[in-house]
């Protein structure tokens, strides 16, 4: 196994992540227009993307390279005002500054305020006597700061409201989770430093039971008898990088790294021929069942609220990816709008992945057999209590697939005594609340271009009667989606329902329009009701698929500031103008994840759960694009001898 370099290429496309100096410039033009202080908080910096028509344009050589620009949210910690400014990198210029309403939402959390909301409590008497009437002793607490979501709490409007629930922590090694201080939850103004609330209705037992899985005291000994895998590839990788630019047999792609969304995939093109503008999870939301006075609230948007993309693992040789790793850094902004690196933050590499295509013919004698290889680049990112990993693979076939990897430690309760309908007991005292994990992927299609439509494709039963007498028959029922209006859509895996994403304007060899096919695979709606604050905050979990027309405002599924946002902001919105969307440039969001009743094998740490999707080419080759795969040499083929 190996580590491959990752210096960056000297040259910068107009789409190419932010570099540490580019982060620099846009803080120092920020500074001298006045509009940075001591107390200033950077919450995103990231790249303002270009339009995809002056992209597209600059590509084919018909317009200059756009200019670079900057979008920078930041926060007066003293005074709560927020901003949204556009930076000029180009230019070194402010384009433009708005403020940021709190009625329609506010910036995400930073890191700075889990310290300021443990130090406040840390000195808050309400806060200590509630600790102190349950045996409890405040230095041996932490509290954990938490979005607060949108209800019509009067003493809230206007406030930015964190709330913070307190664990136990025996000692600094100690893992906290394992200890809920339960029916108690402070809301805390955090600009006033001021508890707005103090929900205290019920005293429960802090679990005693350790959950600290890294020690031999909770996990037992050494599981035996696994031997070493080692993955070589003696001849190196297959696939070759030019600063974020990705070539690998038939396939070429950009790959950048954004602090909001993370790993983003760019240009992506099969064969020569464009597949996909642009891919991302743009956005995930966890929201929990229980609907007791301190939890009610509790729904978590990883992407909007916390800005999960800043959380990225550094990655591990040997652990974390296998092979002949080439790693990406991620150059993001600190909360100073000074930039920070996280090394390793991306990691690719090649795997086997079993049988391509076999065939033994009984009639020739022919006998045949192609693995089947992908390439596969993906990040880690940890968001408290949980660990995320997204995978992205491409395939030799052209098919490309998403799995997110849900892992870590599950958010505890104290289980009543009297039992709960919203947990599950996993250790004595200790619950797991039932909860989902709703995740939005912006698919940017441009399949062979960006004369663009969507088909839902499913299997149609015909009845029986004179032209099925033998009731035998069943046939493709196909749906063109012609507008916004009827853009919002369900899985059905009853009909293997599909959705083809095909060129209008282009046929192939048979007169097919050449297509990409998406195939939902976990696709859970929004348990919660349809009139709560969350499924109007996160209307994007109520269907499986929307279709936009392209905009290049339109990034994220649950709006631009999510954390204690207003009703109906995003997909909603953003298709309230019902635009046409038949062989137009258009914008795939697909929703999946998962629905969590915890198990007794998720406590103290969850092994692996999956959630993902896959687009495969639907006539989009005129035959069989790997038949021309080289068979794998002879010597990894043979059985051992007797």
């Amino acid at each position: 196994m190996t580590a491959l370099d990752n210096t960056p290429a000297s040259v910068t496309r107009p789409l190419s992540s932010l570099t540490a100096d580019e982060i620099t410039s846009a803080r120092a033009v920020l500074t001298e227009s006045g509009r940075v202080v001591t107390t200033t908080r950077f919450v995103y910096v990231g790249l303002e993307e270009p339009d995809k028509a002056d992209i597209l344009a600059h590509d084919a050589g018909n317009g200059p390279a756009p200019e670079r620009r900057a979008r920078v949210m930041m926060i007066d910690m003293v005074s709560g005002a927020a901003t949204d400014a556009i930076v000029s990198l180009t230019d070194a210029a402010v384009v433009s500054v708005e403020d940021v309403d709190a009625a329609v939402g506010q910036l995400p959390i930073l890191d700075a305020e889990f310290e300021i909301v443990a130090e406040f409590l840390a000195g808050e008497p309400q806060w200590n006597a509630a600790l102190g009437k349950r045996g409890i002793d405040p230095a041996k607490t932490v509290a954990v700061p938490l979005s607060a979501g949108t209800y019509d709490n009067p003493n809230e409007a206007g406030r930015r409201i964190i709330r913070s629930f307190a664990f136990v922590q025996e000692h600094e090694k100690d893992l906290p989770w394992a200890h809920p201080v339960d029916g108690l939850c402070a809301y805390v103004d955090i600009i006033n430093r001021e508890i707005v609330d103090l929900v205290d209705y019920r005293v429960f037992d802090v679990p005693a039971e350790s959950g600290n899985f890294d020690t031999p005291e909770v996990a037992g000994p050494p599981l035996e008898g696994l031997k070493p895998i080692e993955i070589t590839q003696p001849d190196g990788p297959s696939f070759t990088v030019d600063g974020e630019h990705v070539e690998w047999t038939n396939w070429s792609l950009d790959i950048s790294y954004d602090q909001r969304e993370g790993l983003i995939l760019r240009k992506l093109r099969f064969q020569g021929r464009d597949v996909m503008y642009r891919a991302s999870i743009n956005e995930m939301v966890v929201p929990y069942a229980d609907p007791s006075p301190n939890r009610y609230w509790q729904n978590y948007f990883d992407t909007g609220e916390y800005v999960f993309g800043r959380y990225a693992n550094e990655l591990t040789l040997g652990c974390d990816c296998l092979g002949e790793i080439y790693y990406f850094d991620a150059t993001l902004a600190d909360e100073q709008g000074s930039p920070r690196t996280i090394n390793n933050a991306v990691c690719m590499h090649e795997e086997d992945y079993g049988t391509l295509w076999k065939h033994s013919d009984i009639f020739t004698g022919m006998s045949e057999v192609r693995r089947q290889r992908r390439l596969v680049i993906s990040f880690f990112t940890t968001v408290g209590n949980y660990d995320y990993g997204f995978y992205w693979y491409l395939y030799l076939d052209g098919t490309i697939e998403l799995e997110a990897k849900l892992t870590g430690v599950a958010f505890t309760a104290a289980y009543p005594e009297e039992g709960s309908d919203y947990q599950s007991l996993v250790a004595p005292g200790l619950g797991l609340p039932y909860h989902q994990h709703l995740f939005s992927a912006r698919l940017d299609m441009t399949v062979d271009g960006v004369s663009n439509a969507v088909e839902e494709v499913e299997a149609a039963r015909i009845p029986m009667g004179p032209d099925n007498p033998w009731g035998n028959a069943f046939t493709l029922a196909r749906t063109r989606i012609g507008s916004e209006a009827d853009a919002a859509r369900d899985a059905n895996a009853a009909t293997g329902r599909t959705w083809h994403i095909l060129n209008t304007e282009k046929t192939g060899r048979m007169g097919h329009h050449p297509a990409y096919a998406l195939h939902a695979e976990q696709t859970p709606m929004l348990l919660a009701d349809p009139a709560s604050s969350i499924a109007g905050r996160a209307a994007f979990t109520t269907r499986q698929l929307w279709v936009t027309r392209y905009d290049a405002t339109e990034r994220y599924a649950a709006g631009d500031f999510v954390n204690q946002s207003a009703l109906g902001n995003g997909l909603p919105a953003y298709q309230q103008a019902d635009r046409p969307l038949d062989g137009e440039d258009i914008v795939v969001w697909h929703t999946f994840g998962l629905t969590h009743f915890p198990r007794t094998e998720d406590w103290p740490i969850m092994p692996t759960d999956y959630a993902g999707f896959t687009l495969k080419p639907y006539n989009f080759s005129d035959a069989s694009p790997v038949m021309n795969v080289p068979p794998t040499a002879a010597k990894h083929c043979h059985g051992h001898g007797n």
